[in-house]
């Protein structure tokens, strides 16, 4: 349960968290092996292990997230290619009514995402969940990725919080645990960000599968 009279500002991650992540699963994994190996003639099982090494290479970093960087790196326009299955982005199905009662709430709703203001655009654009925030907030404008230590107290500076009275919700272990060395004091981890996959395993943190779970009073 949370204690939401100690709840003032409530950061929500976008990917895996608010969104399905199976369209970024698919994206990766399927979606744009099949189009690099066209791209460049290859063999698709030539092309997923190029890419695999390119993924491994920059995993945790800001070029990960970063579409420019891709487009550079790998001779493709990655926004074009987003958009090709764009038709694949969906908001999880309980958040509507949680983001509803967020703002009914009166606390300060913010999305703190790791995603390319390209892509958040792109993908607020498909969902139009951004009018039930008051800000949304890409780590490109921080400078670093959510994974990194000096992520939180950058955060700061964008979007000034009081981390005691902060909830944070992701999917990703590293990222809460950055948060969590940060001093965030109220964390939830999603365990079924693909709704294509199996719940994982979140580890130390108290798992979420549905929003219904932490409904604000």
């Amino acid at each position: 349960m949370i204690d939401w009279q100690q709840i003032h500002s409530v950061f929500l991650d976008m990917d895996g968290t608010l969104l399905d992540l199976h369209f970024d699963n698919h994206f990766w994994l399927e979606h744009m092996p099949r189009r690099y190996a066209e791209y460049h003639g290859l063999a698709p099982e030539v092309a997923r292990a190029r890419l695999a090494a390119h993924y491994e290479r920059h995993s945790g970093t800001l070029n990960w997230y970063c579409l420019d960087f891709w487009s550079s790196e790998l001779a493709l326009d990655i926004v074009q290619l987003k958009e090709e299955v764009a038709h694949l982005i969906a908001v999880r199905p309980d958040v509507p009514a949680f983001l509803q009662a967020l703002r009914a709430s009166g606390r300060r709703v913010v999305m703190v995402t790791n995603a390319h203001p390209k892509s958040l655009g792109l993908k607020m654009r498909e969902t139009r969940i951004d009018a039930w925030f008051d800000a949304l907030i890409s780590s490109h404008q921080v400078g670093l990725p959510k994974e990194h230590p000096d992520f939180w107290q950058g955060l700061q500076t964008v979007e000034p919080y009081d981390k005691a009275r902060t909830l944070f919700v992701d999917d990703s272990l590293p990222v809460l645990r950055s948060a969590q060395a940060y001093g965030i004091a109220h964390l939830r981890a999603v365990c079924n960000p693909d709704s294509k996959q199996p719940h994982k395993d979140c580890g130390e943190f108290t798992a979420i599968a549905s929003f219904a779970q932490m409904m604000p009073e």
